[in-house]
């Protein structure tokens, strides 16, 4: 398999979840085993290169590649969430995004100080919620080594503007659609 081949696995729903937005359903690709294993195998790989300690998810669909590459990297699994739903102390962040102002939280005692962290999501839009993530890993004192998504809007600048907050974090996509 090629890795534009992806874009197959990858249905795009107008006007979701508003008027304007052409959503991105990788629902598609998770489901087809060759096309997930693909992803997840690519993700790996990068991400092994970067020695990482700790592979994070973003809720909820970056669980989904990030539970496999840490298992894959024989890793542990950190989770950031929306605000309310950990059930031990939290340290938060304003996390803005397209459609809302929401709050990244993890568990205060998630991450050790120094440690090699990569976070993981499913898409790159705007680049506002990857950014929130890496703050959120800097302010529990985790070494942010990369950030990695299966797809990038790059017609929304987000790559740029994860480099831009996030020099010295590498940022990883597999698809971009122009």
């Amino acid at each position: 398999m090629k890795i534009e081949q992806l874009k197959d696995y990858i249905y795009e729903v107008p006007d979701f979840p508003k008027p304007g937005v052409g959503f991105k359903d990788i629902s598609p690709l998770v489901r087809d085993a060759a096309a997930y294993n693909f992803t997840v195998d690519r993700l790996s790989d990068w991400a092994r290169a970067k020695r990482p300690e700790v592979i994070v998810g973003i809720e909820s669909r970056g669980y989904l590649f990030a539970a496999a590459v840490a298992r894959d990297l024989k890793l542990g699994l950190d989770v950031i969430r929306k605000k309310g739903k950990l059930p031990r102390k939290t340290v938060c962040v304003k996390a803005p995004n397209e459609y809302a102002i929401e709050y990244f939280e993890m568990h205060e005692d998630t991450i050790r100080p120094g440690q090699r962290v990569i976070v993981i999501d499913d898409l790159i839009a705007t680049g506002s919620s990857s950014t929130s993530a890496l703050d959120l890993v800097k302010l529990l004192k985790g070494n942010p080594v990369g950030f990695g998504a299966v797809i990038e809007l790059a017609f929304l600048g987000g790559v740029a503007a994860i480099r831009k907050a996030h020099p010295e974090v590498d940022v990883f996509c597999l698809l971009r659609y122009s």
